[in-house]
């Protein structure tokens, strides 16, 4: 080993030193990855329900009808929100409406609005497990 290797903490404990180091970093790295994965559920269950619309029917003036399909476990009870809007997207009817428990998992619903003005659709906006 020459003079400028030990001036520069190039020597063998050195090296072994840092093999160390970077092991520990990576299974630091690799268990806190895991604990990630773990804890924002991507290795867990899928998510705990689906909404989608699939139609609207503009019934008059001031009133549309929101039909939309809601998948949940039986037995669960929700909530969703329900709107209507106008040819510029400006929200013109807006209702919460609670979706009782089922036997059946997937279903099909439709929520009569009545708008403030004339609406072009309707559609869900977000639901929640209550």
């Amino acid at each position: 080993m020459t003079d400028l290797d030990a001036r520069y903490g190039r020597t063998r404990s050195a090296s072994r030193r840092t093999r160390v180091v970077v092991i520990v970093s990576a299974l630091a790295f690799a268990v806190v990855f895991a604990a990630w994965l773990l804890w924002a559920g991507v290795l867990g269950a899928p998510a705990q329900f689906q909404a989608e619309d699939t139609a609207h029917s503009i019934v008059d003036d001031s009133t549309v009808d929101v039909t939309w399909q809601f998948t949940v476990e039986p037995g669960t009870d929700a909530r969703c929100a329900v709107q209507a809007l106008n040819s510029t997207f400006a929200i013109v009817g807006w209702k919460v409406v609670d979706v009782p428990a089922s036997a059946v998992r997937t279903r099909d619903l439709t929520e009569r609005l009545l708008t403030t003005e004339p609406a072009v659709t309707g559609l869900i906006y977000r639901c929640w497990l209550t």
